[in-house]
């Protein structure tokens, strides 16, 4: 009992740690602007990089990337659980996306829960069950980010990645089929946040960033129709 509760404690503080939204703080810090009131909305690393510059972008992402290995080495160091390894990261995606300390009313007087898109909490996760796979996912995610041009899509890769690799591992006897599970749960986690840019993506209104100079046009037409907002 006092395991279950040591277990379900570690998830909790995970959301937590999760919620801190330190795009807020970094972007507060840098520029003085609410990052809330910038372009997507968004809390995350990507939105911190457009309203405060790179380097705010930089220590945003650093910090969310560790909200997920944290929750991921703080449940080793206390339990033996594989299910809360599981559980710990999911949370503090969670917490991310809908952090706990940037609860607000929208325009209908209804509670609602701001944050990001939970892209650096999802690879800060899978990097704390296997840091290696830092070195796959960061290459490939900037690889998609400057090759395709659009955040959210990278975004959405970051989980689908962790989902190949953790199956790889599986197949080869070295990680549990639980960690295919957290990559799959947390996919699910970023359609779910990224629901507006999926639209956007499908009508041809998202915001375009790359290398290609044969896209000009279509970053042209992102910016001229009423702007899908980025994944971060």
């Amino acid at each position: 009992m006092i395991q279950i509760l040591i277990d379900a404690g570690l998830i909790i503080l995970s959301y937590l740690f999760g919620s801190i939204p330190f795009g807020v703080l970094v972007v507060r810090l840098i520029s003085g602007k609410d990052i809330r009131q910038v372009a997507s909305g968004r809390t995350g690393g990507t939105n911190a990089m457009r309203a405060a510059g790179t380097w705010a972008g930089i220590l945003t992402a650093v910090f969310d990337t560790l909200k997920g290995a944290s929750a991921i080495w703080v449940a080793k160091a206390v339990t033996d659980n594989v299910w809360v390894y599981l559980l710990a990261p999911l949370a503090a995606i969670l917490g991310h996306n809908y952090s706990i300390f940037l609860t607000e009313r929208n325009e209908k007087g209804r509670l609602r829960l701001r944050g990001g898109a939970g892209g650096a909490p999802t690879v800060g996760g899978a990097f704390g069950l296997w840091p290696a796979s830092l070195l796959i996912i960061f290459p490939i995610g900037l690889l998609i980010y400057f090759g395709i041009g659009y955040a959210s899509i990278t975004t959405l890769s970051v989980a689908f990645i962790a989902i190949l690799i953790f199956t790889v591992r599986f197949w080869m006897g070295i990680s549990p089929w639980q960690y295919i599970l957290y990559g799959i749960i947390a996919e699910l986690l970023l359609v779910l946040a990224l629901r507006p840019n999926i639209i956007a993506l499908i009508e041809g209104r998202e915001r375009f960033h790359g290398w290609r100079p044969w896209c000009k046009r279509d970053q042209d037409h992102a910016i001229q129709g009423s702007g899908g907002n980025k994944g971060s």
